[in-house]
């Protein structure tokens, strides 16, 4: 199969519009060029072409007329085009490849939904003049811009011939990294429905007010405020650290107010001072603000948050 888009400068939107497709149909050849009989032969012509057929594999957006726009009134250039008619299956290709994960068809669409929020939009906005994605010159549509060449790789290349193949090269490092931005939106993603399904299955204790999560790293924090009113406490397993944690739980995002403090005679404590006061003897620290605590063993941490339901107020 060939991808066809236009040859020259290149921008954030046509970057990621074919490596979407590349992802979604690996082995395809690409082509940068204007020469409408190479474009009209190809199986997908990107940014090029003044088609908007999607199911025909024309994703051009330059053509007089065009009134293609999301919900929002945000205008599609060809990144979003694509993502909007490929989207959903390079999500679910990416979660089995990169997570081991078979998405429902209703989540990866969902995720790409989030996607296009999140990032394709604004590589389209920038791509048509409707806003910039980030000030300065580190948004992602200036980053990729910055890997044209500029007028010294072309003069040293010499010949037209030899430019050309310059601008393809960069265009694929280009690729490579979109897709690495690409890969890693869909991964965090996945592994948000997985930390949900773990969450919410995991152990219950002293009459529902704790909750026991074995891995620190999962993100609980939304799900719990959300879902649990219950739970007053967290224990987590610190794995890389090899220790146990007591969190406090959000009484609403973005604060340090809890729906329980710790308890104050333990603020700003380590070691022996904590052990003392608790009467844990593997207790480890607590913070001074009292959202978290720590201790080397669960039976530890377990008495630590038996103690903290327990104190008054």
């Amino acid at each position: 199969m060939l991808i066809a888009t236009h040859s020259g400068k290149f921008h954030a939107d046509d970057v990621w519009a074919v490596a979407v497709l590349d992802l979604v149909f690996p082995g395809c050849d690409l082509v940068r060029t204007r020469n409408m009989d190479i474009i009209a032969g190809a199986d997908f012509a990107v940014d090029v072409g003044g088609i908007w057929d999607p199911k025909a594999g024309r994703f051009d957006h330059h053509q007089k007329g065009f009134a293609g726009a999301r919900e929002s009134g945000v205008v599609y250039a060809s990144a979003g085009l694509v993502w909007k008619e490929h989207g959903p299956r390079c999500v679910a290709q990416i979660a089995r490849s990169h997570a081991s994960y078979s998405l429902s068809e209703e989540s990866a669409r969902q995720i790409a939904y989030a996607i296009d929020g999140d990032l394709v939009q604004y590589l389209d906005m920038a791509d048509t003049g409707a806003a910039k994605n980030a000030p300065g010159s580190y948004g992602l549509s200036a980053v990729i811009s910055g890997f044209n060449p500029n007028w010294l790789d072309e003069q040293a290349a010499a010949t037209p011939a030899a430019a050309d193949e310059l601008r393809l090269a960069q265009f694929r490092r280009a690729m490579e990294f979109m897709k690495d931005i690409l890969v890693n939106a869909v991964k965090y993603r996945v592994s948000g429905l997985l930390a949900l399904e773990q969450v919410r299955s995991s152990e219950r204790l002293e009459q529902g007010r704790l909750l026991f999560i074995r891995n620190s790293a999962l993100p609980w924090a939304t799900v719990v405020r959300n879902e649990m009113p219950q739970v007053l406490f967290v224990i987590s397993h610190n794995i890389a650290e090899q220790r146990y944690m007591l969190h406090t739980v959000p009484a609403a995002p973005e604060t340090f107010e809890a729906r329980k403090d710790l308890p104050a005679s333990w603020a700003g404590l380590q070691g022996a001072e904590l052990a003392a006061v608790t009467g844990v003897p593997d207790a480890g620290f607590c913070h001074n603000n009292l959202f978290i605590a720590a201790a080397r063993s669960y039976e530890g941490v377990l008495r630590m948050a038996q103690l903290a339901l327990n104190e008054p107020g």
